[in-house]
């Protein structure tokens, strides 16, 4: 493996959810949003019957974050799952200063979990770290590192 190509959401709403990924967070978008895909041969590949989807991609740092939306099977679930379910994942976004972006979103009406979480020893040592949420409740973080010493 050479790296981590991409990071794939399913959202709500695209529509919803790019003014925040894109406006607020300022990432700058790559590819889309798309047209609508759709087909046997998607459904197939997914193992989602009846797939329909579009999707946006982020540019970040050097990998990127896809975000989907699906228009169709309807999902399961109408709220994300909570992080200590199985198979739930986060994005951590990393920062040169945490303190200073913590402020910048909260003047955009970002809401955090908590203060920032600094960490002075141990196996995650140099790590200052925060959580929030997407507009559809999705787990997101904040994380500045500098490596001890």
């Amino acid at each position: 493996m050479k790296g981590i190509f991409h990071t794939g959401i399913t959202v709500s709403n695209l529509d919803k959810s790019i003014p925040f990924y894109r406006d607020v967070l300022r990432l700058e978008i790559m590819t889309g949003p798309t047209e609508v895909f759709e087909g046997d041969e998607l459904s197939r590949a997914l193992g989602v019957g009846n797939a329909r989807l579009r999707l946006v991609i982020f540019k970040v740092g050097e990998g990127s974050l896809e975000l989907i939306e699906y228009l169709s099977p309807e999902s399961q679930s109408k709220k994300p799952m909570p992080p200590n379910t199985l198979g739930a994942m986060h994005v951590a976004f990393r920062v040169d200063d945490v303190g200073k972006k913590v402020e910048e979103l909260k003047g955009k009406g970002i809401n955090f979990l908590s203060q920032v979480n600094v960490v002075g020893e141990g196996p995650l040592e140099g790590w200052k770290w925060i959580y929030f949420k997407d507009p559809d409740g999705i787990t997101l973080e904040l994380v500045e590192y500098h490596r001890p010493g």
